[in-house]
């Protein structure tokens, strides 16, 4: 989506995060992605504030905030959906 005030592409991510204390798997989506790692590492995020510290493993980005929270639900509830992509990012995700 351009932003008509500036003419910018407005980019919409979907994220995974890998704690660094429990090494568990945190999905996420957003619009801004330094941001939103920042709030995560800082423990604003009431879902992941005990699991911090966290690296990120991957990330997509879409021009459409419905694409990107439809691969994000995807990702979530597919278990399918998030083996897949770790077999194909196995070498580049540390996953």
């Amino acid at each position: 989506m351009v932003n008509p005030h500036t003419n910018c592409l407005h980019m919409f991510y979907v994220y995974i995060l890998k704690s660094k204390k429990d090494h568990n798997l945190y999905i996420g989506s957003t619009n801004n992605l330094e941001h939103r790692i920042s709030e995560h590492d800082s423990g604003l995020v009431f879902s992941t504030k005990l699991r911090k510290p966290f690296i990120l493993v991957y990330y997509e980005a879409y021009a459409s905030e419905k694409d990107a929270r439809k691969r994000e639900k995807n990702l979530k509830l597919r278990s399918r959906a998030l083996a897949q992509l770790k077999k194909r990012i196995t070498e580049s995700s540390l996953l």
